[in-house]
C-alpha cells in the first residue's frame, strides 16, 4: 500500500493523540489488526435493546403499552442531551441557540403526533384489565420529563398556581419542590399527606430533582434565551420557535396525553381515577395549572386562555 500525504498526515494525528496521553502509537496500531469490525446490530446494541419488552399480564396489547413508552423515554433522553449541551454553553451564538432548539422541538413534534398510536393503537377491553396490574405505577412518575421542565424555564413557573403568590428566586429548592404543579397528582395540601405514588417517586429521585433544580435555575433554556443579544431576543421567527415549543410542551403534548388517557378510563362508567390514583384531569389540563415555560412571550389575554378548549 502506497503511503499517500494524506495517510501519513492521519498517521501523525494518531500519533499526537496518542502521544498526548502518553500511549504507543505502534500498540493500538496493531491492536486494530484483531479487532473485530464493528455491526449495526453491537453498535446499536439492538439485542440487548429489544430484550427490555417485558409483559406482565398475558395481553398482547400489553406490549404496545410498553413499547410506546419505553420510545417516549428515549426521545426524552435525546431532548435532555441536546439541552445539557446547549444550557451549559457558557455564551451560545444565537445561530446555535436556533439549532438546539429546532432538535429539541422537533423530538417533541415526533412524541405529540404519536399519541395516535397509543390512542387507537390498543383495544380499550385489553387496556382496562392490564392497568390494573400496573398499579400504582403512572406516567406520572417519568423522572427524566420532570428534568425536561427544569431544564426549561425559571422554577417559578413550574410552581402549583396556587402558591406561586408566596414563592420567589430566594425559595430554599427543597420548599419549591414541594408546591411544583405535579404535586398536586398526589398530595392532599390541607393534611400534607403524600399518595404511595408521589412518596415513592420522590424516594427514587427527590436527590436527584433537587441537584437538577439547583444547576438549571440560572442555565435553563429561558436564561440561555436572555443572553442573546437584545435585537435577536426580538427576531419573529425566533420568538416563534420559543412559542411553538412551550405550546408543543405544555399544551399539545399534555392534551395529547389527556385524550388519550380520557378514551381508556372513561370507556367504562365509574370511577375513573389513573393507575397511581392521582387527581389526573386537574394535574394534567393546562388550564387548570397555566404551565407556562416563557411567560414573558405571551400577551395577558393568551396567559388568561392558556390552554382553553
Amino acid at each position: 500500500m502506497e503511503i499517500t500525504p494524506k495517510i501519513q498526515e492521519q498517521l501523525n494525528q494518531l500519533n499526537d493523540k496518542f502521544e498526548a496521553i502518553n500511549q504507543n502509537t505502534s500498540t493500538h496500531l496493531e491492536g486494530l489488526l484483531w479487532a473485530k469490525p464493528i455491526t449495526y446490530w453491537d453498535y446499536i446494541q439492538t439485542d440487548a435493546l429489544l430484550s427490555l419488552q417485558t409483559q406482565r399480564t398475558t395481553l398482547p396489547d400489553e406490549m404496545v403499552f410498553v413499547m410506546y413508552h419505553q420510545v417516549n423515554e428515549l426521545l426524552f433522553k435525546m431532548i435532555l442531551w441536546e439541552m445539557d449541551q446547549l444550557c451549559h454553553n457558557e455564551q451560545p451564538s444565537t445561530e446555535y441557540f436556533t439549532e438546539k432548539l429546532g432538535r429539541i422541538s422537533r423530538y417533541f413534534d415526533m412524541l405529540t403526533t404519536s399519541f395516535d398510536i397509543m390512542k387507537d393503537g390498543m383495544e380499550p377491553e385489553q387496556y382496562l384489565k392490564f392497568r390494573n396490574t400496573l398499579t400504582p405505577a403512572s406516567g406520572f412518575q417519568s423522572a427524566q420529563y420532570r428534568l425536561i421542565e427544569f431544564s426549561s424555564t425559571d422554577l417559578i413557573n413550574l410552581i402549583d398556581n396556587r402558591f406561586r403568590a408566596s414563592i420567589d428566586r430566594n425559595t430554599p429548592y427543597e420548599h419549591a419542590l414541594e408546591h411544583l404543579y405535579w404535586q398536586a397528582a398526589g398530595k392532599d395540601y390541607h393534611t400534607g399527606e403524600k399518595s404511595y405514588l408521589l412518596s415513592e417517586f420522590e424516594r427514587k429521585y427527590k436527590k436527584i430533582f433537587l441537584e437538577y433544580m439547583e444547576e438549571y435555575n440560572t442555565i435553563n433554556l429561558w436564561r440561555k434565551f436572555k443572553q442573546l443579544p437584545k435585537a435577536d431576543q426580538k427576531n419573529p421567527n425566533l420568538v416563534a420557535a420559543m412559542r411553538h415549543y412551550d405550546v408543543t410542551v405544555n399544551i399539545t403534548w399534555v392534551m395529547g396525553h389527556f385524550n388519550a388517557a380520557k378514551k381508556y378510563i372513561e370507556s367504562v362508567p365509574g370511577n375513573h381515577e389513573a393507575t397511581g390514583g392521582s387527581d389526573w384531569k386537574k394535574y394534567m389540563l393546562p388550564k387548570y395549572q397555566k404551565r407556562i415555560f416563557f411567560p414573558e412571550l405571551w400577551s395577558a389575554e393568551e396567559i388568561e386562555n392558556w390552554g382553553a378548549e
